[in-house]
């Protein structure tokens, strides 16, 4: 490689989600974040949808093989510094990525980081997925390393798998007590259980609390915990999960530490949110390409 080439070489993030054609979240949102931050996207399709900015009409898986046979082709030709899923499709997609994040992390190769977002449903509460989409993630949960699930995908993760049985009683409370002050006072609960089902650090979202001025989201890893407040912006925004979990991955293919990724990314995604755009009635489009962000409080 000549010195120009290195010069113009980028990092690059593997990218499993669906395609939306409204291009406000999945990977549409997925590159134009990734982008915007520094590295470079490969997006995998998973899923095609039909859907507009508030809602989804429907989701057609993509077919296992034809996942297989994007990311392999990816894979032999590219360095991959990182990877970002958003939806699967299904479990039997779920499964493939599973395999292929083994094969990337094969022994005497660099283990690249991945995010997981666990989308369960739209922002408009439809499915986005066919089959249970808690179990067809379960075989992604021990290879992540950051998931960034919202207050009510903690705590319905959570109670899927083999935690712990105090941690397994406390997550049963929340169930029966579900809604949004419930989640924020649990979420450290629910982190520790995802934890114990494998992940590595867990970033709740607070979007879903109950506190109508400020959101605040917590982070729980293996030696720390901190959390972050934000204020809290009007409105409904279309893709502000995808954007966050890609903002991520994209600082750790470039060898931002963690702490500082996860603070930098919501930095970034805040200052999309309140420069978002309209295309239509209902959420609105986070404006990727913005920089400049508030800063947050850390505790």
């Amino acid at each position: 490689m000549s010195e120009g080439a290195a010069h113009s070489a980028r990092p690059c993030v593997l990218v499993f989600a669906g395609a939306d054609p409204s291009g406000g979240a999945g990977i549409a949102a997925d590159i134009q974040a990734i982008t915007a931050l520094g590295a470079h996207p490969l997006p995998v399709i998973t899923a095609l949808t039909v859907q507009d900015n508030n809602r989804v009409y429907r989701v057609a898986p993509v077919d296992a093989e034809l996942v297989v046979q994007q990311a392999r082709a990816l894979m032999a030709a590219v360095p991959i510094s990182a990877v970002k899923i958003g939806i699967p499709g299904n479990a039997i997609n779920a499964a493939a990525i599973a395999q292929l994040i083994a094969e990337l992390r094969t022994p005497g190769q660099a283990r690249p980081p991945v995010v997981l977002d666990p989308v369960l449903r739209s922002g408009g509460g439809d499915a986005l997925g066919r089959g249970d989409a808690v179990a067809a993630l379960a075989p992604l949960l021990p290879l992540a390393t950051v998931i960034t699930p919202n207050a009510p995908e903690a705590a319905a993760l959570a109670q899927h798998g083999n935690a712990p049985p105090a941690l397994a009683a406390q997550v049963a409370v929340d169930a029966r007590h579900a809604g949004p002050a419930c989640a924020r006072a649990h979420a450290h609960a629910h982190a520790a259980a995802l934890r114990a089902l494998g992940c590595g650090h867990v970033l709740i979202t607070g979007g879903h609390d109950d506190d109508r001025a400020h959101v605040t989201n917590r982070w729980l890893g293996p030696d720390k915990q901190q959390h972050w407040t934000w204020p809290r912006l009007p409105g409904e925004f279309h893709g502000s999960g995808c954007t966050l979990a890609s903002a991520i991955a994209a600082l750790l293919a470039q060898g931002v530490n963690l702490q500082q990724a996860l603070h930098s990314a919501q930095a970034y995604t805040h200052a999309a949110l309140a420069a978002a755009f309209t295309v239509a009635p209902g959420q609105r489009i986070p404006h990727r390409t913005a920089h400049q962000g508030l800063h947050p409080h850390p505790q």
